[in-house]
């Protein structure tokens, strides 16, 4: 059983929103640049995570996303199910089909584990992921990065601009 990209990207999306959450509505464009998801696979992840009632849209110029509730009210498995992700270690998707239409002998137990890895996750609020130190360094590292990225492109837009002698 593993847990597929789009589970990933959202709760990676939502941690990035709930990091930056402080200062207004979030651009999906800026998670983007910092996260490395594509515009158009956020905007797929979002449209379900609205519906779900996890963020709500804000129109026009500064606009974006923020979060629904507070961070501390949305958990990892909330997120994940948002997206429609599975988060089920059986063969037969939990109808009891895997062995030639009946429940092979190990079907409760990957019953079990799919239901312990769903109540982990449900544990794990967006605000116990914020509060961790390795958290705190990797968005310092992403927002340095991004800012380098930004002085970057503006460096070489305004040497395209000045006059040639």
């Amino acid at each position: 059983m593993r847990l597929t990209t789009k589970g990933r990207y959202a709760v990676t999306a939502m941690l990035d929103l709930a990091i930056h959450a402080r200062q207004g509505p979030v651009s999906l464009n800026d998670i983007s640049g910092r996260q490395g998801i594509s515009l158009s696979y956020l905007e797929q992840l979002f449209a379900k995570l609205r519906r779900q009632g996890l963020v709500s849209s804000v129109r026009g110029p500064g606009g974006g996303y923020r979060l629904s509730r507070e961070d501390a009210e949305i958990n990892v498995a909330s997120i994940v199910d948002a997206v429609n992700e599975s988060m089920d270690a059986t063969r037969c998707n939990r109808k009891g089909d895997c062995q030639d239409g009946e429940e092979c002998l190990t079907h409760h137990l990957w019953i079990d584990l799919s239901d312990q890895i769903h109540s982990f996750l449900s544990d794990i609020s967006l605000s116990d992921l914020i509060a961790r130190r390795e958290v705190k360094d990797t968005a310092r590292r992403q927002e340095l990065n991004a800012s380098k990225r930004i002085d970057g492109l503006l460096i070489s837009d305004s040497s395209e601009m000045s006059p040639s002698s």
